[in-house]
C-alpha cells in the first residue's frame, strides 16, 4: 500500500539540521544522558530558516509528553482547549490522541525533551490524561517558563539546548529523591514499539499483571487506555514510513497491521484527518520531525540501532 507515493517537500523553508537522503528535513536529536534514560525518551533541537512572512502549516501527533521550547518564531496550535498563539515560550505539551494543526510565521527555533509514560506521575507533575492534545505553561512541571527561556541562549549551539535541559530535569529528579516510573509502564511502551498489534489480555501477560491493573497503569502514566495507545502506535509507525522516515525494511510488516486498504484509509482519517496518500503527497515539516524522532527512538529502545548511530533514512 502506498509504496510508491514519494513524500512531498516543502522547498519554502531549509532545516538547518540537513534533510534525510529522500530530502525530508531532520532536527538535532539525541537519547537522553544515561542517568536521565527512566525519565526522558529523548531530546531536540530544530532550527529552520523561512522567509518573514511565510506562514507554514503543519501539524504535530506525539505519544509521549513533551516539554517544548519556542526560541523563535510566532506559532499557534489548535488544541482540545480552543486556539493558542504564542511567539517565544516554554510549554508542557500532553501526548495526543489525535494530529494537532500546527501553524507556525518565519523562521523558528523549537528545543524539547520527551518524557517517558510514568515520568510526569513520577516526579510528581500533571496528571497526563488531563492534558492529552492540550498545552500548557511549564510551571506546571515544577520547571518554569520564566526560568527556563533565560537560560536557553538563542544563539548558542544545539547540544547546548539539550545541556541545559538535562540539568534542569536531573535537579528536579534530585529534589524528590529520583523515584522511577512504574516498570509496567515501561514494559508496555516497549510492547507499543515491537508489536502495537497485541491483544491487551496478550499485553497484561507479558507485563505481569492481570488486565485491570495494566488498564490502570496505563490509562494514568499513558492518558489513554491501553488499546488506544496500540492503535496510535500502528499509526505513527506507518505514518513514519509514508513520511519517509521509518526503516523500509519494515514497510510490509507495518502495512500488515492493517486488514485492507480501507481499514488504514479509515484509521487515517480519523487519527490524522487526511487520507494517507494526503499525508504522502502534503509537505509535513514539523510532524515528519516529530515521526523522526520517535522512530529513531524506537529502534533505539528495540536494540535495532545505537544512539549516534546512522538511521535508515540518513
Amino acid at each position: 500500500m502506498y509504496h510508491k507515493v514519494r513524500p512531498a517537500i516543502d522547498h519554502a523553508i531549509a532545516p538547518e539540521q540537513g534533510v534525510t537522503r529522500g530530502g525530508q528535513p531532520l532536527s538535532y536529536n539525541r537519547a537522553p544522558a544515561p542517568d536521565l534514560a527512566p525519565w526522558v525518551a529523548g531530546l531536540y533541537a530544530t532550527k529552520v530558516a523561512a522567509p518573514a512572512d511565510y506562514t507554514l502549516q503543519c501539524g504535530l501527533f506525539s505519544d509521549a509528553a513533551f516539554l517544548r521550547v519556542q526560541l523563535a518564531g510566532l506559532w499557534e496550535a489548535e488544541t482540545a482547549a480552543g486556539r493558542i498563539e504564542a511567539g517565544n515560550a516554554a510549554m508542557f505539551f500532553g501526548p495526543h490522541s489525535r494530529h494537532m494543526p500546527i501553524r507556525v510565521t518565519g523562521s523558528f527555533i523549537s528545543v524539547g525533551i520527551a518524557f517517558r509514560p510514568g515520568a510526569c506521575t513520577a516526579l510528581r507533575g500533571p496528571r497526563v490524561g488531563d492534558h492529552l492534545d492540550r498545552l500548557v505553561p511549564t510551571d506546571v512541571i515544577a520547571m518554569p517558563s520564566d526560568e527556563i527561556l533565560a537560560r536557553l541562549e538563542p544563539h548558542a549551539e544545539p547540544e547546548e539546548w539539550l545541556l541545559v535541559l538535562e540539568a534542569m530535569v536531573r535537579q528536579r529528579i534530585e529534589a524528590i529523591g529520583g523515584p522511577v516510573p512504574d516498570p509496567v509502564s515501561a514494559r508496555f511502551e516497549e510492547i507499543s514499539y515491537r508489536d502495537p498489534g497485541m491483544s491487551i489480555a496478550d499485553a497484561a501477560i507479558v507485563c505481569g499483571v492481570e488486565r485491570r491493573k495494566l488498564e490502570r497503569v496505563v490509562n494514568r502514566d499513558f492518558g489513554m487506555a491501553p488499546k488506544q495507545v496500540l492503535r496510535r502506535a500502528r499509526a505513527l509507525d506507518m505514518a513514519s514510513y509514508l513520511r519517509g522516515v521509518a526503516d523500509r525494511n519494515e514497510a510490509d510488516e507495518m502495512a500488515l497491521r492493517y486488514y485492507d486498504e480501507s481499514h488504514l484509509i479509515h484509521e487515517f482519517q480519523e487519527l490524522f484527518g487526511m487520507s494517507p496518500r494526503q499525508l504522502a503527497r502534503t509537505p509535513q515539516p514539523i510532524l515528519t520531525l516529530t515521526l523522526e524522532m520517535r522512530q529513531a527512538r524506537r529502534l533505539e529502545a528495540l536494540h535495532r540501532l545505537e544512539p549516534g548511530q546512522i538511521r535508515p533514512w540518513e
